[in-house]
């Protein structure tokens, strides 16, 4: 068991996935600074400026407010904190509208790619083999019709 396990590692492992894995995670890591840039120095100084210079981050409403004794809060304040989950549904509209635009270009590149006949872009290996059998399957086939064709007169 534990070497049977050991091998389905090794072979994730050694066919890249792991790999795969590892850059997804450091690019989405490098991504999730620059959206939170985006939104915080880009997006919210603006919706700031809109709604009369309010933080966004701090905005809450109160449900119990603290009572001050001895200069304690006593109970603790109890708000909820809308402004942080404004500023995080922002952040999600900004990745995911990003990931769209990112997915959009990869998808036309792919088909610019995947066209055999484009010269402009270099068509993958396995694409140009697909496609070479693909014209001498029909080459086969026009050949094949033409030999039963001529027997069947």
């Amino acid at each position: 068991m534990k070497f049977k396990l050991f091998k389905e590692f090794k072979e994730f492992a050694v066919k890249g996935n792991m790999i795969d894995i590892a850059i997804g995670v450091i690019i989405g890591t490098a991504f999730n600074k620059v959206v939170n840039v985006l939104v915080k120095e880009v997006l919210m100084p603006p919706l700031s400026f809109m709604t009369d210079g309010a933080n966004w981050e701090n905005r809450k409403i109160v449900l119990r407010e603290a009572i001050m004794v001895d200069g304690k809060a006593n109970p603790e304040e109890i708000a909820i904190g809308y402004g942080k989950l404004l500023e995080a549904g922002v952040d999600f509209l900004v990745i995911a509208f990003t990931v769209f635009i990112v997915v959009k270009v990869m998808n036309s590149l792919k088909k610019e790619a995947d066209d055999p006949k484009n010269t402009k872009v270099v068509t993958p290996k396995n694409i140009e083999l697909m496609n070479k059998t693909n014209e001498l399957l029909e080459k086969q086939n026009e050949y094949l019709l033409k030999v039963l064709g001529e027997k069947n007169n």
